[in-house]
């Protein structure tokens, strides 16, 4: 029998994802090789799409997050995921401003939705102790549509298809994920007004959430886009293919992660921090100081590729327990506002991220990584600081259960 949480809503937003990453992921993948490699931009202006695309998400993030709580977040996640397809559009223009433009804002949308996804994925999971299964089944799903992505655009890329036909291909999945999002009934209407968006006892904000937020933040700084990674294995060891191949990788490993990490987490939200900040921030930070290695001593894909492994494996990590500490740090009516400022967190270090990352990588690669990889510490430590108010979290829980 399939677990009692797998009920045909977790079904229809889990494969809305899948059907999402299909889409918009093979445009991510492409995007890159597309910009520098066809129109000879630098690498900075990657750097300056990626800011753009993060930065304007943190607000696209809260204010997906406030309007969800008061208009219903099926709603608006409909609307942002119907949105996303902008994106498909982004190589019709050979003017990079329009380009940069046209992915920027299909990703801003996806930032709509993303809380609202998050808050009916909680609601239609009402036992706290199941939401890391639940939340590594939807990265699982998610990102598994991106590994199929990164397959067929490497397939087209390899037969020479031009970028605007493979880009505009991605419409195709991206509505077949608003029609799959469309199924589930959860988020159909804002909070009740007792305040509570989950069934079970009333809870007030637990302590702790602070620190997930700066550590989300932190992390943002280090979460560049996987972009400079496929640009890195392209130009240091294989061209085009072999960075498709990396991004193949990325997502494959990541979605392994999400599906099979939740049956060897902790149910406390102590163990929890220690969790993301060892295996998730510090996956990130090793595998930064993986592609330095690897690209500063000229080691080839031998050495570059399990780089690419270990980043996707603490990606799987973090995607999996941030939004499950948060929703129950943040419960009832408090979710959706939880949901967004952890979007926008994240966003507004990937931001900044992203555009240290494009001017350090101008300079050398390798220093990009070891700035990546030294801030991805400094989230981890965040997050292991954070370990005493969680305890004070769990002791709540405890006498309230």
């Amino acid at each position: 029998m399939p677990p009692h949480w797998r009920t045909g809503d977790v079904w229809a937003i889990s494969l809305s994802a899948f059907c999402a990453d299909l889409g918009y992921q093979a445009v991510l993948a492409g995007f890159p090789l597309y910009l520098v490699l066809d129109l000879h931009q630098p690498v900075a202006l990657f750097g300056v799409a990626s800011a753009l695309s993060y930065g304007g998400g943190t607000f696209f993030s809260l204010l997906g997050g406030r309007l969800g709580d008061r208009w219903g977040h099926r709603r608006v996640a409909i609307l942002g995921n119907s949105l996303i397809p902008l994106l498909s559009l982004s190589a019709l223009s050979t003017s990079p401003s329009v380009s940069i433009g046209l992915l920027t804002g299909g990703w801003w949308f996806r930032n709509l939705r993303s809380p609202s996804r998050r808050v009916m994925l909680t609601e239609a999971v009402p036992d706290p102790s199941a939401r890391n299964a639940a939340f590594g089944f939807l990265h699982a799903l998610d990102v598994g549509g991106g590994a199929l992505a990164a397959v067929w655009v490497l397939a087209a890329v390899s037969a020479h298809v031009p970028y605007r036909w493979i880009f505009l291909a991605t419409a195709a999945p991206l509505l077949a994920s608003t029609v799959a999002l469309s199924q589930a009934r959860t988020g159909v209407r804002g909070p009740s007004p007792s305040g509570s968006l989950v069934a079970g006892p009333k809870r007030s904000p637990l302590p702790g959430a602070r620190a997930l937020l700066l550590a989300a933040a932190l992390y943002g700084f280090t979460f560049y886009a996987v972009g400079f990674p496929i640009l890195t294995v392209a130009q240091g060891g294989g061209g085009p293919v072999a960075g498709i191949g990396a991004f193949l990788l990325f997502q494959a490993v990541s979605a392994a992660t999400g599906y099979l990490l939740p049956r060897f987490l902790g149910s406390t939200l102590a163990r929890g921090f220690r969790e993301l900040a060892w295996l998730g921030y510090g996956g990130g930070a090793l595998g930064a100081v993986l592609l330095a290695a690897g690209y500063g001593l000229h080691l080839g894909l031998a050495a570059l590729l399990p780089g690419v492994a270990v980043l996707g494996c603490g990606l799987g990590v973090v995607e999996t327990l941030e939004p499950s500490l948060m929703s129950v740090l943040r419960p009832g009516s408090a979710a959706g506002r939880g949901f967004g400022a952890l979007a926008a967190a994240r966003s507004w270090g990937v931001f900044l991220g992203n555009l240290l990352m494009g001017l350090l990588y101008g300079v050398a690669p390798q220093l990009a990584y070891a700035y990546a990889a030294a801030v991805g510490a400094a989230a981890g430590a965040t997050m292991l600081a954070g370990v005493p108010r969680a305890r004070l979290s769990d002791r709540r829980l405890a006498d309230d259960g």
